[in-house]
């Protein structure tokens, strides 16, 4: 019987919540010991580690009194109810288990005190996590460099950068020697906040260790940059990249465009999307959607035109932000029979005016006093299913006041409030 559990088990460890694989195990009779033990690892490695925690509640406590009553008692056992419970976000049932553990008079080694940092980690409890560390430490368990990046990880995304250099400070005084994974985290956890000349200090300290950066870190450096505008010192590292013989990817053209694009220098974002299609890059609707919003906000809308068709020859399909972005731009600059001509096109490919789509003509309309066809259009909305937002009704509202009639500016502001919306600051 054991052994026709198994595949029972593997087979739907994948689609079966927590607490309905334990039932399975849990009913089997007499199972071996060798079958709980592969059963619960096979469930633990089936978590994906990338996958957020999830919200099912955690395995009835009968159901794993049961199972640990068939268990061996030992490490290997415990590590894997631990792994299971954090990797699910079950922290409480992970330290029970731990606690439980003790209590059988055995020692955690450092493998089970990094899963529950791990756990605690993913799960953004950094406080909690830097307590398990502590123990462990007392406990005499020394960390490595997987425990320590998995912290700095965890630091650096809830942006507690101080706690981050001051714990890589003591992974280098305790004698684990930084990576890869280390630097480039780091590196990562700067850039998003902008301390871009911490972030070439690491950088170079990386380099001068011979640990070689790779796309990942630049594609992070380079971004940063262009995030500070510093598209000069961006190119640089563009240069030093090519020249390390690390060749751009899409994600690296994406974020060189990007940054052209926020600054208005749009012929230059072109000419990147040019080098990739001769180099043979195929770019991405998001990279695409960058040139559009830039050619857009520069107002040369014909080019912005043009280039939809471009995209679209390079086989990158346009999506509703493309052609939002498009009826944008066109309704800005008062084009509104192209802005209906683009909607329409819209609607060819398969592709559903939304509530954004209908508040861009809305506002289009009430900038230019023409508050009759702007009601036309509301109501050809709700006729859709497409129910108004709050925007829409300040649009409605501020067109009504600029054309100094209250009376239907306080119609639809009772409207708003009737639907649960709150007038915003813009009213």
């Amino acid at each position: 019987m054991a052994i026709l559990c198994l595949p029972f088990q593997k087979q739907y460890c994948r689609i079966l919540q927590t607490h309905k694989q334990l039932y399975v195990i849990a009913t089997i009779r007499n199972p071996s010991e060798e079958c709980i033990i592969r059963y619960l690892h096979t469930l633990e490695n089936c978590q994906n580690p990338n996958q957020e925690p999830t919200s099912s509640a955690p395995p009835d406590s009968f159901l794993v009194e049961k199972i640990l009553l068939n268990l061996r008692r030992d490490l290997i056992s415990f590590s894997s109810l631990i792994g299971v419970s954090s990797r699910n976000g079950h922290l409480d049932q992970a330290l029970m288990y731990f606690r439980d553990m003790k209590t059988s008079g055995l020692v955690p080694d450092n493998v089970i005190y990094t899963i529950l940092i791990n756990g605690y980690c993913r799960n953004g409890m950094m406080s909690e996590a830097l307590e398990i560390r502590d123990k462990m430490l007392e406990q005499g368990c020394a960390l490595d460099v997987v425990a320590y990046n998995t912290i700095l990880n965890g630091l650096c995304k809830k942006k507690i950068l101080a706690d981050a250099n001051a714990l890589f400070d003591e992974m280098v005084e305790r004698g684990v020697v930084p990576d890869f994974c280390t630097f480039t985290t780091l590196i990562h956890g700067h850039c998003k906040e902008g301390n871009m000349g911490k972030a070439l200090s690491l950088f170079g300290i990386m380099t001068q260790k011979n640990i070689k950066p790779d796309i990942v870190t630049y594609n992070i450096l380079i971004d940063g940059f262009c995030k500070t505008t510093e598209m000069e010192k961006a190119n640089e590292l563009w240069n030093e990249m090519i020249s390390r013989k690390i060749f751009p990817n899409h994600i690296s053209y994406a974020i060189l465009v990007n940054g052209y694009c926020n600054l208005g220098f749009v012929s230059e974002a072109f000419r990147l999307w040019d080098e990739m299609i001769r180099k043979g890059i195929k770019p991405t609707l998001v990279t695409c959607n960058t040139v559009i919003k830039g050619y857009c906000r520069s107002g040369d809308l014909s080019k912005a035109d043009e280039f939809l068709g471009k995209m679209i020859s390079e086989g990158v399909g346009p999506d509703s932000i493309t052609y939002n972005t498009l009826i944008n731009g066109f309704v800005k600059g008062e084009y509104m029979d192209k802005a209906f001509f683009l909607i329409n096109k819209m609607e060819t490919k398969g592709l559903q005016p939304d509530v954004v789509t209908y508040n861009v003509i809305l506002n289009g309309f009430c900038r230019q006093g023409r508050m009759q066809e702007a009601e036309l259009i509301l109501r050809k909305m709700i006729e859709r299913g497409i129910d108004p937002d709050r925007s829409t009704y300040t649009t409605l509202i501020n067109g009504y006041v600029s054309q100094d009639n209250l009376k239907e500016a306080f119609r639809f502001h009772d409207e708003m409030l009737q639907r649960g919306f709150v007038p915003d600051d813009d009213f």
